[in-house]
């Protein structure tokens, strides 16, 4: 027998679903372990682990941005592959989310404060993308992983020597955005005019200072 349609309550019911996943810590099964190349936790500083913790929390913020971009997108995409392939990113990119998540844990750290917020305010832009078009949507997706990436290598760079773990964590998930980067572009996705990227800089500087605090 071949399923039902999901009925508009049962797609609302799995939109909620996939909301409160987004920003409610640990309520995300991880489908890989933590890509990193030993067990041995890092003995940092109290002052490297503030920082290691901002920084993770930074990056985690990032991920929950990225959950509403894309849930977003897949709500007002006009095309029904392309709604598939936006649901398909915000799945790989969960893993994303519960391996920051781990290493906040580790650091004796939480995430961001504000995480409603920003998963809230990332999906209405999403929607906004996805309503306008689907190369523009599309667009919207590789320059924000290429940005994503941007501050994932700057992060690497600023992570005290020996904290080998947050940065194999770190590497393996730059190699996974810049990944979706490339499909958002083959899909069709068109580069944005320097003001809108101008804009996105911007709003994503205002986060990171915030997310790294609270």
């Amino acid at each position: 027998m071949s399923a039902r349609p999901l009925s508009k309550v049962d797609k609302l019911l799995l939109g909620v679903d996939k909301a409160l996943r987004a920003v409610v810590p640990h309520s995300n099964p991880s489908t890989r372990p933590l890509p990193v190349s030993s067990d041995d936790i890092p003995q940092l500083s109290i002052t490297e682990s503030r920082h290691v913790a901002g920084l993770m929390r930074v990056n985690h913020t990032g991920e929950v941005c990225a959950q509403g971009l894309y849930h977003g997108q897949a709500f007002a995409a006009k095309d029904d592959s392309v709604r598939q392939n936006m649901q398909q990113s915000a799945l790989e990119e969960i893993d994303h989310l519960v391996w920051c998540e781990t290493r906040l844990d580790e650091l004796g750290s939480h995430p961001s404060v504000f995480t409603p917020l920003w998963y809230g305010m990332s999906f209405g832009v999403g929607a906004v993308a996805g309503a306008i078009s689907n190369e523009f949507s599309l667009g919207f997706v590789a320059e924000t992983e290429a940005q994503v990436s941007e501050h994932l290598q700057d992060h690497i760079g600023r992570l005290p020597a020996n904290d080998q773990r947050s940065k194999e964590i770190l590497a393996q998930m730059d190699i996974e955005e810049l990944h979706h980067r490339e499909l958002a572009l083959q899909s069709g996705g068109a580069a944005l005019s320097p003001p809108v990227r101008h804009v996105m800089r911007k709003l994503a500087d205002g986060m990171k200072a915030t997310a790294y605090h609270l």
